[in-house]
């Protein structure tokens, strides 16, 4: 699910569930807003980025924490980078072919880790081994390498060919998430959590948990996105702990440090400061539906009346402060290749009275001023993560209020926890406020397709036939030419209200003294610049 905070599960469950942790985690169930921070704006060619929360471990093929992977973003390089559009461009692969079971990269040569080792080709199929070996509990496994993944390098041609058993139509574009490490790292993870041996264009020198982290510029790199030599880049980035939004908001306006992701209520000082910003749009409310046996929102007539009694538009302001937009994807962040509206005129409209003759047609009695059916009352949760701000808990309460005043037994249900996923695993719950992000449709499909918990990550237990029919139409094309298949299976989620987009958000990335463009994992290393304000 879409998250800025970090949701982690550490529970060990199958393999789908680690690889859809990771998804949960890198772009996952939105989390509180953090601050990406940097070194003091007056330090000559350094800059300093805030994150909200220390990394924890900091190993390329085993970290889960969204701040880490950010962090990583410094340090390792990958085989591809995705444009503005969400096409593929070079990175330490110069060229490649895919099709949806295959994909061969040829490596640059020349590219090397932090303590002068080639980089070559071999090491990038054992990577990618490591990865979809089950023993090693990688979360990148169905993430940036394919489940049934198997690699075969060729050193004289500095080529990797990646196989699978099981259609990958986006395979070229996850790689773009897969930090390459060189091979004898591969066998001791555990020896990165807190240094590197890094294929990018820093060095992590200096680690403070809790505190700070240190980036160096490396010398002679030369193979970032599309073939950039590192030119211009900030001699240093420091990434400063900085726990309170509030706190990283003041530290920017006193020049102290010079990126802040800010996006709660400080964004109108720093608006009326007239301080720049980097936005992404990212989905930030969405009700999921738990559909499993026994649960009353496994009645499609339930679920759509449930969201026929509320404005969406209004619920969606109140849960950003009147600065959300009606989302038009149900979870990828840009840059994807697949980008057409797939919310717009799909779910119910707000008709109360509509949502009454609803569910009189399937079955359920208003009684006392409350639905009941064969006996039962119609009775709701809804769960939410408290770190998602006050704005979000009065927009469940509101939910709560407008169910509660059509006839509905509803009680708003908070969980103190980063993240709501572990609520979702369990299962005991009927709605959850769990706005998804990932990066390709194709990750989608472990949400909303597939076995449950514990076996996979199909939260709600959905059972859509149309939305199996065409992602199955959609994996047999490769990446960005099965867009409108995909665009068609996502349709057929929200028209079945399998799940309901509520409001998207800009999370906006504020900087003085700097520039620079932002993805998914915030900013773009190889854009950071130095700049007079």
């Amino acid at each position: 699910m879409a998250g800025t905070a970090g949701a982690e599960t550490r529970n060990g469950r199958a393999r789908g569930s680690r690889a859809a942790a990771a998804v949960v985690t890198v772009l996952g169930l939105v989390g509180t807003a953090t601050a990406c921070g940097g070194t003091s704006a007056g330090g000559g060619s350094a800059v300093t980025v805030a994150v909200a929360g220390d990394p924890g471990s900091l190993s390329p093929t085993t970290a889960l924490a969204s701040t880490a992977l950010a962090m990583n973003s410094f340090a390792y390089d990958t085989l591809v980078h995705l444009d503005a559009k969400g096409s593929p461009v070079p990175g330490v692969a110069e060229k490649w072919s895919a099709t949806t079971t295959s994909a061969t990269f040829t490596i640059r040569p020349g590219v090397t880790c932090e303590d002068g080792s080639a980089l070559t080709a071999e090491d990038v199929a054992a990577e990618y081994n490591h990865v979809a070996d089950p023993k090693n509990r990688s979360p990148l496994l169905g993430l940036s390498v394919p489940v049934t993944a198997v690699a075969e390098a060729d050193a004289a041609a500095r080529t990797v060919t990646v196989t699978t058993t099981k259609p990958a139509p986006f395979i070229v574009e996850m790689a773009r998430l897969l930090p390459l490490v060189c091979e004898e790292s591969l066998a001791k993870p555990a020896a990165l959590a807190r240094t590197t041996n890094a294929s990018g264009p820093y060095r992590l020198a200096e680690a403070v948990p809790g505190d700070h982290y240190t980036y160096v510029k490396r010398d002679g790199y030369r193979w970032g996105p599309g073939g950039s030599t590192g030119a211009g880049l900030p001699g240093k980035v420091v990434v400063k702990v900085v726990a309170n939004e509030s706190t990283a908001a003041n530290l920017l306006m006193a020049g102290q440090i010079n990126v802040a992701l800010v996006n709660g209520a400080d964004q109108d000082r720093l608006d009326a400061a007239r301080v720049k910003y980097r936005s992404l749009e990212a989905l930030f409310g969405q009700l999921m539906f738990n559909q499993a046996a026994g649960r009353p929102t496994a009645d499609p007539a339930v679920r759509e009346a449930l969201v026929s009694v509320l404005d969406l538009k209004q619920l969606g302001s109140v849960a950003t402060g009147g600065k959300g937009r009606t989302p038009t994807r149900t979870g990828e962040i840009s840059p994807t290749p697949c980008t057409g509206d797939t919310v717009g005129g799909n779910l119910p409209a707000h008709d109360p009275a509509k949502a009454a003759a609803a569910l009189t047609e399937a079955g359920w009695t208003k009684s006392g001023g409350t639905w009941t059916k064969d006996g039962r009352p119609l009775t709701i949760g809804l769960d939410y993560a408290t770190n998602l701000g006050p704005q979000v808990a009065s927009a469940v309460e509101l939910a709560v209020q407008r169910w509660t005043s059509f006839g509905v037994r509803a009680t708003a249900k908070p969980t103190g926890s980063g993240s709501i996923v572990g609520v979702l695993g369990g299962g005991d719950w009927d709605i959850a406020w769990a706005p998804v992000g990932v990066t390709l449709p194709d990750q989608l499909t472990q949400f909303y397709d597939g076995p449950p918990p514990p076996k996979g990550n199909n939260f709600g237990s959905v059972a859509n036939p149309d939305y199996r029919r065409l992602v199955a139409e959609a994996a047999a094309k490769p990446g960005a030419t099965g867009c409108a298949l995909w665009d068609a299976a996502e349709a057929a989620l929200v028209k079945r209200v399998d799940i309901a987009p509520i409001v998207s958000r800009a999370n906006r990335y504020y900087a003085k003294g700097v520039t620079f463009e932002v993805d998914g994992n915030g900013i773009v290393p190889s854009t950071l610049r130095r700049s007079a304000d």
